[in-house]
């Protein structure tokens, strides 16, 4: 089958130029005018989607052809776009910047090819005049599988400055779908890894979302960017499906849980087999399936067959950490548990002093335990509960913070202590795309099982890996992350559509232990 939904691709030459003001103002001013609005953000950041979702209604989804290969990001595309009017997808760096080393792979460019949508170019104009054409046209023929379809011209000085730029751009042929006037910033405050979330500032993100969406509403031809977006091709294929893919990649066996022994795992020579390029290519994956299937498009949220999934056994809860402290996950992850029959509940470890009644298994991704560690230390109760829980030999699949949240302690303020380490912040930032193999069993994954990942953090554990490590990582080449009883730790930040039997596994786990 084939799909239509009109979307435009938010690009810009570099980090910098004002991507996240116009795509957020964009999503916010279309969704006031009565337009449905799927919001989207190539590449693994989490703060963004955010922002999104506030603008939008919607839950806020990232496409990075990196994570999940690019032959999933047009099925997870229309997965988020289903039923929506307009889709707006915010870019990554520069347009033509994705992992390094690996060409295109996961650049903005990438995406709008994959999604065979026009793009637009947000282009700081605040030192150049005529030269904008110049830089412009670059961008517009260094691929010509890329449609730049016009640009958003922003930082612009004055009404003459504005002139200067217009003329020099129709010498180009790109048409100016807007113009942004240098204003005082609006307020999204940043701090060691980018904006601050959200769930941090909910009432002043709202005033910087509407700030956004004022300006937009103001310097914008909406109508004719609407016009553009309705130009983009048909998508062939359908949208992913969480419990459609589920039953095309069922787990391995699952080990027999233990309390304390570790697993054995394979030497790091088991790293040198073929870099993958996309989940296709990795012959060792959970169950094999590669997730394009093609489920029925009107399932809302890919989750019409859940109940099928779990026919028989009873459907544990799984407990998601959510709240200020915990704010980066992927919707797919919730939607994949559900999926695969569990109970999904969220709760907040500032607040909440117990688990959700009946919790099996315990998800706790990224954010940052670090600002809130007095927050976190103070409540005692959860952590108490949370270190029960692993004792039970209960699953808990931890990711980043959720690995300084399970240490002894962290800057020095007792955590739950489930994991012999200390973890602190540190000055040197840890950022990058990584190709891992699991080299101890677990909670997620069997041995061999390998997956592409991202870190991203400005802390440091020690050690870094336990008796029984996480991952084996391919470049820098070491092994991190902690694999003991029912637990799964690691810095690693994964995506789940790319291997989603570790969803069914995890939940195999939570019904067994």
């Amino acid at each position: 089958m084939s799909a239509s939904v009109p979307r435009l691709v938010i690009a810009a030459p570099s980090s910098g130029s004002g991507k996240t003001t116009v795509a957020t103002g964009l999503m916010a001013a279309f969704a006031a005018r009565g337009l449905a609005v799927s919001p989207h953000k190539v590449g693994p950041d989490y703060i963004d989607p955010g922002y999104h979702a506030l603008a939008s209604g919607r839950a806020g989804r990232n496409l990075d052809a990196y994570l999940c290969g690019p032959e999933l990001v047009a099925p997870l595309f229309l997965h988020g776009a289903r039923g929506c009017d307009i889709a707006v997808v915010e870019g990554v760096m520069g347009m033509y910047d994705g992992a390094a080393g690996e060409g295109e792979l996961a650049s903005t460019a990438q995406v709008a090819k994959l999604l065979r949508a026009p793009v637009v170019l947000v282009v700081d104009a605040s030192s150049q005049s005529r030269s904008v054409a110049a830089l412009v046209h670059g961008f517009a023929s260094w691929d010509p599988e890329v449609r730049v379809g016009g640009v958003i011209l922003n930082k612009v000085a004055s009404d003459r400055h504005e002139e200067l730029l217009r003329e020099a751009l129709e010498s180009a042929g790109v048409p100016v779908f807007g113009v942004l006037r240098r204003v005082s910033q609006v307020d999204t405050p940043s701090r060691h890894l980018g904006l601050v979330p959200v769930a941090e500032r909910r009432g002043a993100a709202v005033d910087a979302v509407a700030a956004m969406a004022a300006q937009v509403e103001a310097g914008c031809d909406l109508s004719g960017l609407v016009g553009l977006a309705r130009s983009a091709g048909a998508l062939s294929g359908a949208g992913w499906d969480a419990a459609e893919v589920l039953d095309f990649s069922p787990p391995p066996p699952l080990p027999v849980p233990s309390l304390g022994a570790a697993a054995p795992r394979p030497p790091l020579s088991a790293l040198k087999g073929p870099r993958p390029q996309t989940p296709d290519g990795l012959e060792k994956r959970v169950g094999g399936g590669s997730g394009r299937q093609q489920p029925d498009p009107q399932a809302p949220d890919g989750l019409k067959d859940a109940d099928r999934c779990s026919e028989g056994p009873r459907r544990p809860v799984v407990a998601i950490a959510g709240g200020p402290a915990f704010t980066f996950s992927y919707a797919e992850h919730a939607e994949l548990l559900s999926a695969a029959g569990a109970d999904v509940v969220v709760f907040d470890p500032l607040r909440d002093e117990q688990l959700p009644d009946g919790t099996r298994g315990l998800v706790i991704g990224g954010g940052f335990p670090e600002v809130y560690a007095a927050e976190l230390s103070a409540n005692e109760p959860l952590r108490k509960s949370v270190a029960a829980l692993v004792d039970s030999g209960a699953p808990v699949a931890a990711e980043c913070a959720g690995l300084l949240y399970l240490c002894r302690e962290l800057d020095g303020q007792p955590m739950c202590g489930v994991l012999d380490a200390t973890a602190r912040m540190s000055e040197r930032l840890t950022l990058g795309y990584r190709d891992a193999v699991a080299v101890s069993e677990s909670s997620l994954a069997v041995v061999g099982t390998r997956m592409r990942g991202h870190e991203f953090h400005r802390t440091v554990v020690e050690p870094g890996a336990g008796d029984a490590p996480a991952w084996g990582l391919r470049s820098p080449r070491r092994v991190e992350g902690f694999v003991q009883r029912g637990v799964h730790a690691s810095y690693l930040h994964t995506h789940w559509a790319s291997e989603p039997g570790v969803a069914r596994r995890f939940v195999e786990r939570c019904r067994t232990s």
